[in-house]
């Protein structure tokens, strides 16, 4: 295998909810950092794994992707990555993650992946359920067919780290896979044999996403766009009817090859997620729960935050006093005690309401509730120009508009994700609570209705203003904004299962870092520049 760097790079990749996260967590441990991608807004988590005492390697956990053939921001990240030997991301190998409880579906990406040529592990999650819920699945049969080293994994027990060690280690010895899942038809190996010459593929079929996607390929020339759009032409290639002629044949391969690997009990596996499911997904149980949910939630946040807030924003008031009274009286002490550190009040006070709408949410996406969330909103959501996954954002925006704006990214449709852009500051965060009760207290009298007190009921109407004109601004951009794409959801329900609190720990920690360092320079230098103007305008 060809070495680009002084250290192997190993890409995690698989389709969402497929347990990729928790292998990543269990193999990097603490050692992880969390960037971008280069020119997206993309997470891109990196970690080092100690393979042994001398040799250790840099894991980098891709986004979640079904197919080569993206739909989203995250899933052109991963094509385009792996259809560019040359990009700094491209790894030396791949693990690739599968959820056991839907092995079918999850081997359409595995043959694309085994296609380009990369070296391959197989990692199958989750073992510890499959075996209560009666899947039994043949690894040694599963291996032959497909002809890659396959792995269970449990992430409870941690059972077989130490086989996935051993395997990396023989991946680096492979050289590349020349063995191919599918045969490119005549039309394709005719455009991948022209264009060989002109682009930088290491397989043909990585060849063939090359032009596939050559229109939105950032490294591809704008002039050999041009020339690849024209030959596309001239000889009748249709990218989308090719596209699924390819997909159908992969299925037809992989069903074939993987019959007799799986058995299972069919009165015992999946009876637990389908009960709940039909609870938690039921038309009228089903919101009445999410509500339910939703209630403790924001309680939490504004109750149980109250006090450490409290302590914080004292604690920095203390603090600028101080420096007031014991410094010297000059523009230093001014810039310090009434514009730097009210910009970091303005930023850490937060932190108690992030980490436990955070904490929450990463709870419910770790038993696998928000998938439900997102599959039960969608119909309704649509109605407004946005989709299911514009809840999660929604919800998020009640504590802050940040992090909620940040999440829009995992929604694939352009129109959809601006319309929720556009109406999650609509929604009242927690910082506009101070100026909320304010205005209630000068304009509501003070008076009780049965049991509710109307400055209480001033106080929720407020934040029902805010939903309902974030539902009518998203209704009316609906009928503005035009777009040709179509808009679909595809979503993985997993199964149930225990949250690994090391898992939303984790979680928890990158949603508040990126809170605090994204937002937090930006409200310290508004701080900075909102003092000079006061000082000297």
């Amino acid at each position: 295998m060809g070495k680009k760097s002084n250290k192997y790079r190993v890409a995690l990749i698989g389709n969402p909810n497929c347990g990729k996260t928790s292998l990543f967590n269990s193999l990097t441990g603490m050692h992880q950092h969390v960037a971008n991608f280069p020119g997206v807004t993309v997470d891109k988590k990196t970690g080092i794994l100690k393979l042994d005492k001398t040799q250790s390697i840099e894991l980098i956990d891709f986004p979640g992707t079904y197919s080569l053939y993206p739909n989203s921001d995250d899933e052109r990240v991963v094509a385009e990555i792996l259809t560019n030997p040359n990009d700094k991301d491209y790894p030396d190998a791949i693990i690739y993650i599968i959820d056991p409880f839907d092995l079918k579906r999850q081997m359409l990406l595995l043959t694309q992946l085994q296609d380009i040529g990369i070296p391959l592990l197989v990692v199958l999650t989750m073992e510890d359920l499959a075996q209560k819920q009666g899947l039994n699945i043949n690894i040694k049969k599963l291996s032959n067919q497909i002809q890659i080293p396959v792995i269970f994994f449990s992430n409870k027990t941690k059972k077989n780290i130490d086989e996935i060690k051993t395997e990396i280690k023989n991946l680096f010895n492979q050289s590349q896979n020349k063995k191919t899942c599918y045969n490119l038809i005549p039309i394709e190996r005719e455009i991948v044999d022209h264009f060989r010459n002109k682009l930088k593929f290491e397989s043909d079929y990585q060849g063939l996403l090359q032009i596939h996607h050559s229109d939105w390929l950032k490294y591809i020339r704008k002039e050999l766009k041009k020339e690849i759009k024209e030959y596309k032409l001239e000889i009748g290639f249709n990218d989308i009817s090719l596209q699924i002629q390819e997909t159908l044949e992969r299925y037809r391969i992989f069903n074939k090859k993987i019959k007799g690997c799986i058995k299972y009990n069919k009165n015992s596996i999946k009876t637990i997620t389908d009960k709940i499911d039909d609870v938690i997904t039921h038309k009228i149980f089903g919101p009445i729960i999410f509500f339910v949910l939703m209630l403790f939630m924001f309680q939490a946040i504004f109750s149980w935050s109250e006090l450490p807030m409290e302590w914080l924003e004292d604690g920095f008031t203390m603090l600028s006093n101080y420096i007031k009274i014991n410094f010297p009286q000059n523009w230093l002490t001014g810039l310090l005690a009434d514009g730097i550190i009210p910009g970091l009040a303005g930023v850490l006070v937060f932190i108690p309401q992030i980490f436990l709408l955070f904490l929450i949410i990463g709870i419910m996406e770790e038993i696998g509730y928000m998938s439900r969330v997102i599959f039960m909103f969608d119909d309704l959501m649509r109605k407004f120009g946005m989709n299911g996954r514009s809840m999660i954002s929604l919800i998020s925006g009640g504590a802050c508009a940040v992090p909620a704006i940040m999440s829009t990214r995992t929604i694939n449709n352009w129109k959809e994700r601006l319309i929720t852009i556009m109406v999650t500051p609509l929604i009242s965060c927690s910082a506009r609570i101070p100026v909320y009760t304010l205005l209630v207290v000068f304009a509501v009298p003070d008076k009780d209705i049965g049991i509710f007190n109307t400055r209480g009921l001033a106080l929720m109407g407020l934040y029902l203003m805010g939903i309902v004109m974030a539902l009518i601004s998203s209704l009316v951009m609906k009928y503005i904004l035009k777009s040709r794409g179509n808009s679909y959801l595809m979503i993985s329900l997993p199964e149930y299962k225990r949250p690994i609190l090391k898992n939303v720990g984790l979680y928890v920690k990158e949603k508040v870092g990126a809170f605090v360092f994204g937002a937090g320079k930006i409200i310290l230098m508004v701080s900075i520049v909102l003092w000079f103007l006061a000082s000297y305008g």
